[in-house]
């Protein structure tokens, strides 16, 4: 670790918060109805599109309303992007002349794209026409992003508001999502990413002779505008497969820098709006605060990780002054390269600029922790907000065990019924992940996907169903994952780790929705001082310490271990 690779995190965090505020207050300004500067020019484009689709605006939906209406939305989309996969064949903008993608493909991208998980098992260069990259997976990374934060609005409604009937209008709030938050955002990165060398063309590819003399084609296509929602929506999914790793993806330290910044720019500025919706900004400073210092250890976690080194490579007589660098872009370097890790596990982004797989073993631990835990450091666009919702609803109540009084969190009383929802919310990631890896463990033909023997593959199958039920879409990268098995049950994971989490959210925003808000007294417990601060990290640490670390124990801390004596599997 160097003082430069510091301050190169640091300035890359300061940049993030400087944004909060601004963003943050535009996006409540939105989600409440207000005058913004954009309504000019994108109201009368609102209103259109609520007449042509039959929605009335000023009428709002319960919670089970609110579900319904997303889960039809979510299926209407599935079945689109499945046909435009299995068809791709027969639709226009295909100058490769792809074929359609396999049932079972087809099925794990659409699962994929529609959870805001973007798990590829394929590479989008050699496999996706433009046409499917643009109308097919864009238009997800926007909707799909949109409706995460129509979720975590449903919520934040649900402690703003005192003895109401609804949440809110689930079409309303995915309208202007899209439309005032991702769209605008996204064009402006995506011209700063064309600026940075990024290409944007509706070319195939482009013949270039080599030094040695030959001739090689390299893939082009609309990358900038597929990179910018990519990384606002917090979807991940890469146009090359390498991904960010890849130079026409992020060509430049510059473009990394703005890689992480989108990724994590619109996530945290919606924990700020949050504090705002419900009449409480220090709630959500005490949010961010949780997310900043746990992202930040992460992150040095990761740092520190990979610039100790290999000693097994050292004693091959690789020099290891620079650390661990396989796997990694010499354009990044350490700092960088750790700070992408982190972020883009801490959010449900999954976009990667180095793989992986070839970090040491408790370099891959962090990340798959960070997963684990939900995805809260900030989380993904609107899941890491109502994922923080439920551990807070989850640390105020042991706090009121602790002190002997009646749990509440922004003047709702946290009952059974509220306790109940956000248990089993909690419960859906370590039964997926877990029952999903253990499966596999044992299936031959599953364990034929895996690139590596002992520890290191277990950790690739155990990345692999963190990543899918967490939403995140990243991977090891040596498993093997485009088989019927593995596109069927990571399928799965992604549907229930996004959706099967969602109702018991909305269950709770439907049973704290209707309670009236009781003013603060001098019993109330703050939740907004640092001992709450505190308190919520020891409950997601504990909570993600508990259910997965004997498989993590097996897996990269065997590894971490291991390489520490020397040993080789």
């Amino acid at each position: 670790m160097t003082l430069i690779g510091w301050l190169q995190i640091g300035l890359l965090l300061a940049v993030v918060a400087v944004l909060v505020k601004p963003l943050g207050r535009f996006m409540a300004n939105i989600f409440t109805g207000e005058h913004t500067f954009l309504s000019p020019v994108l109201g009368p484009v609102e209103r259109a599109f609520y007449a042509a689709a039959g929605v009335d605006r000023n009428v709002e939906q319960g919670w089970l309303a609110y579900a319904f209406s997303m889960f039809a939305f979510a299926a209407a989309g599935f079945a689109a992007l499945y046909a435009i996969l299995r068809l791709q064949f027969y639709l226009p903008l295909n100058p490769q002349g792809f074929a359609g993608m396999s049932p079972d493909l087809a099925f794990n991208t659409a699962a994929s794209f529609v959870t805001n998980t973007n798990w590829q098992s394929y590479g989008g260069e050699t496999t996706l026409s433009h046409f499917s990259q643009m109308a097919g997976l864009t238009v997800q990374n926007f909707v799909s992003a949109a409706t995460g934060i129509a979720l975590a609005l449903a919520l934040t409604r649900a402690f703003a508001r005192s003895a109401a009937q609804t949440v809110g209008n689930f079409w309303v709030d995915l309208t202007r999502a899209t439309l005032y938050v991702l769209l605008p955002l996204a064009v402006a990165v995506a011209l700063a990413f064309v600026a940075m060398g990024l290409p944007q063309t509706l070319d195939a590819s482009v013949t270039a002779t080599t030094l040695e003399g030959a001739r090689q084609t390299i893939a082009l296509g609309p990358v900038a505008s597929q990179e910018a929602i990519k990384q606002l929506g917090t979807n991940g999914g890469g146009f090359f497969n390498v991904n960010a790793a890849h130079p026409f993806e992020n060509p430049t330290a510059l473009s990394n820098y703005l890689n992480i910044v989108a990724m994590l720019g619109v996530s945290a500025a919606l924990v700020y709006a949050f504090g705002q919706m419900v009449g409480d900004r220090r709630q959500g400073w005490a949010f961010l605060a949780v997310t900043g210092i746990m992202l930040t250890f992460a992150i040095g976690a990761i740092y520190w990780a990979e610039t100790y080194g290999n000693p097994i490579l050292a004693a091959l007589g690789v020099d290891p002054s620079l650390g661990n660098m396989e796997g990694k872009e010499v354009r990044f370097g350490q700092a960088m390269t750790a700070a992408y890790a982190a972020s883009t596990t801490g959010l449900s982004d999954g976009g990667v600029n180095a793989m992986h797989g070839s970090l040491t073993g408790l370099g891959g631990l962090v990340p798959m922790f960070l997963m684990q835990l939900g995805e809260v450091l900030p989380g993904g666009v609107g899941s890491g907000l109502y994922g923080m919702l439920v551990f807070a609803i989850l640390a105020v109540f042991v706090a009121g065990l602790m002190v002997g009084r009646t749990p509440e969190l922004l003047g709702k009383k946290i009952e059974s019924r509220e306790m109940k929802f956000a248990m089993l919310a909690v419960l859906i990631l370590p039964t997926a992940i877990l029952g999903f890896t253990a499966v596999s463990a044992m299936l031959p033909f599953a364990t034929a996907g895996v690139g590596t023997v002992g520890p290191h593959g277990l950790s690739e199958i155990l990345y692999g169903f963190t990543s899918a039920a967490g939403n995140n879409g990243s991977a090891f990268g040596g498993l093997t994952a485009n088989t019927p098995w593995y596109n069927t049950t990571l399928g799965i994971a992604m549907l229930l780790g996004r959706f099967a989490y969602a109702v018991p959210v909305l269950a709770i925003a439907g049973a704290l929705v209707v309670k009236p808000r009781v003013p603060a007294s001098a019993g109330t417990f703050p939740t907004h001082t640092p001992l709450f601060v505190g308190l919520l990290i020891g409950i997601i640490l504990i909570l993600g310490g508990l259910q997965f670390f004997p498989a993590l124990a097996l897996g990269p801390i065997v590894e971490h271990l291991a390489m520490l004596s020397g040993e080789t599997f």
